[in-house]
């Protein structure tokens, strides 16, 4: 695509590598990558609950630091089969996640641990988002703006 992308050796929580233009205009890029069926999250990264006995509620949206961050989500598969990329902004998880999490609009029951958050998305439900290469083209023409 003649993009430069620099990963980074230390942790930087929010973003995993950097690419950047040849003007040198960059935008951070989060990268994850599955073998297996799902990749797995905490929903309270995305939305606000409130725990009531065995109840969670559903408070609205969190603010995201950056909810134009480009995501990579990589299926790597263990055949001769080609990997899967699927990308999209993180702010399209979160939107995602309060859909899936809360498939009633308001509240749900964890069945073990009601104080969980833990979630997760498959392929399928990101379907949309497979070789949607064009979004980082996107996101370096709006930084010219």
């Amino acid at each position: 695509m003649g993009y430069i992308a620099a990963p980074f050796a230390g942790n930087v929580p929010l973003f995993d590598l950097l690419a950047a233009d040849e003007r040198g205009f960059s935008i951070p890029i989060q990268v994850k990558a599955i073998n297996g069926p799902s990749w797995q999250y905490r929903a309270d990264t995305f939305v606000k609950i409130k725990h009531v006995h065995k109840s969670q509620y559903f408070l609205g949206k969190t603010l995201l630091p950056n909810p134009d961050l480009i995501c990579i989500y990589v299926f790597l598969h263990k055949d001769a089969q080609p990997d899967e990329f699927f990308i999209f902004r993180l702010r399209e998880l979160q939107d995602l996640t309060v859909k899936n999490y809360f498939p009633n609009g308001r509240s749900r029951v964890r069945p073990k641990n009601s104080t969980s958050t833990h979630c997760a998305v498959c392929p399928k439900e990101i379907e949309s988002f497979r070789d949607n290469w064009g979004l980082i083209r996107k996101s370096f023409e709006e930084r010219r703006a």
